[in-house]
């Protein structure tokens, strides 16, 4: 293999960028006897990595037990849903929670209520029909002075 296209693959070898068949050709390189002085650095990580390859573990490793977590959450779920079916049934089937005073009270609340409604809409309707008497007084003052001018002029004129 040529020197330059062996660098140029280390070069993308640590870039990250180079394909397997490409890697494969690097390694035969290295773990072959012959390699030049100035890539001898390289040869330690290719080796590495065929040593790597051939290692195995005879140690058994004991792996922890894993929790049965589906009951968990299928009792989760269960007592949340009858926890929820239970405040609900509060709100929906419990009386209000007033006593015969609050509701007498409450009552009495609703009631002034209404009268003040109503004595609000009589005094905005009262209110419009004193718009139109100021209307009507101004413009009796000035058939007032209409009149007057009538007057006057009657007067002159015979």
């Amino acid at each position: 293999m040529e020197l330059a296209k062996i660098s140029a693959l280390l070069e993308k070898y640590f870039e990250g960028n180079t394909t397997l068949a490409e890697e494969t050709q690097l390694k035969e390189f290295f773990t072959r006897g012959e390699v030049p002085p100035n890539l001898v650095q390289y040869k330690p990580l290719f080796e590495g990595f065929a040593i790597a390859r051939e290692e195995k573990l005879s140690k058994q490793i004991a792996l922890p037990k894993e929790k049965d977590t589906s009951s968990f959450w299928k009792w989760g779920i269960a007592a949340s849903f009858v926890l929820l079916l239970g405040i609900s049934s509060a709100f929906f089937f419990g009386n209000t929670g007033l006593s015969q005073e609050e509701q007498e009270a409450l009552a009495a609340y609703n009631n002034a209520k209404e009268t003040m409604l109503l004595l609000s809409e009589n005094l905005n309707k009262g209110a419009s029909k004193v718009t139109y008497f100021e209307e009507f007084s101004e413009n009796a003052s000035t058939l007032q002075v209409i009149n007057q001018f009538n007057e006057t002029t009657s007067k002159y004129l015979k």
